[in-house]
């Protein structure tokens, strides 16, 4: 089979994250094409793992590539939100947890789902299209300033106000229904000079349209918790973001897990615990080397966060972890 997308970080993961007890149970939490959980069962034969994948198509892809690890290797449809808030019992606990915020390749090249303005596809970006909203509904009903609002938010568009007052102009007429469609009319929005930049005029829009659409940002953080709480002590945790939302909500979660108190400042008395839950192992994010982006673009904007467990975290270690 054809396999599309390259892990990024993929040395650093496998050093980080390298088991510390034998066997080992680790869970992917965004399985994608399998990079990474190959990668792993290649290298720590006594290692295990769980993928988690929403995408029934790319699941699928997943399986064929893996099925050579036999039952080293199971998998689980559906998102991690729900996984870890209702943690299968009949599972050891992890000792290694892997998060790949990033849009897996196939979703771009071969899904055919309007995640890309470089190809004339329907305009959905479900990662599950059995689920929620399309893009599509979301350009042809959002009020004009609350698809600013969204596009300024989560793609961090300064144009955003003209480029929604474009889309909403442009559905008066029809309907918005394709990927290209929506390409041209930001393109023909924006002034000329900023047609040419580094990068295309659609780019962030798009990204902000996927990340709605997808519910990316909003789950976070009580994802990452009760992943963290469903850990072993002496477990370690990574998280690999791609913008700066996405590692925002990373750094200031793991950041609160070190500190030796996070109750708020009104509060007369520590009721936190008084100790940090977890060791923080990577101080700095890191990021890709220069050959790996030379080899493998999307891997630029990528960084990972590892942390230790040292205990459960509570409800304080989620305080002012939002951040967007």
């Amino acid at each position: 089979m054809e396999i599309v997308h390259t892990p990024v970080l993929l040395q650093e993961c496998l050093t980080l994250l390298k088991p510390e007890v034998n066997p080992c149970f680790m869970v992917d939490s965004t399985l994608g094409e399998g990079g990474h959980s190959f990668n792993f069962l290649k290298s720590y034969p006594e290692l295990s793992i769980m993928g988690l994948d929403a995408d029934k198509v790319i699941q699928e892809r997943a399986k064929e590539r893996l099925a050579v690890y036999g039952d080293r290797m199971n998998f689980y449809r559906g998102n991690f939100s729900d996984f870890y808030s209702s943690y299968p019992e009949n599972l050891p606990k992890p000792d290694l947890i892997l998060f790949d915020l990033g849009i897996s390749v196939f979703h771009y090249e071969k899904s055919g789902r309007g995640f890309s303005f470089r190809y004339d596809e329907k305009l959905d970006m479900r990662i599950n299209p059995d689920v929620g909203q399309s893009a599509a509904e979301l350009v042809n009903n959002m009020k004009e300033e609350e698809l600013a609002n969204l596009i300024y938010l989560y793609g961090e568009e300064k144009l955003s106000r003209r480029i929604a007052s474009a889309i909403c102009s442009a559905r008066q007429g029809s309907e918005i229904t394709s990927s290209k469609e929506l390409a041209e009319i930001i393109w023909n929005a924006v002034p000329a000079n900023y047609r040419y930049g580094a990068i295309h005029p659609a780019t962030r829009t798009f990204q902000a349209l996927r990340i709605a659409v997808n519910g990316e940002l909003e789950r976070l953080p009580k994802a990452f918790y009760n992943a963290f709480n469903c850990l072993n002590v002496g477990g370690k945790m990574g998280i690999i973001t791609f913008h700066s939302l996405e590692d925002r909500i990373a750094k200031n979660f793991f950041r609160n897990l070190g500190k030796q108190c996070v109750c708020p400042p009104e509060v007369a008395q520590c009721q936190c615990g008084g100790k940090a839950v977890a060791e923080v192992i990577t101080r700095k994010p890191v990021g890709p080397t220069e050959e790996e982006c030379k080899v493998n673009s999307p891997s630029r904007s990528a960084k990972l966060r590892v942390v230790k467990k040292l205990g459960d975290a509570n409800e304080y270690h989620l305080r002012d972890v939002v951040g967007y």
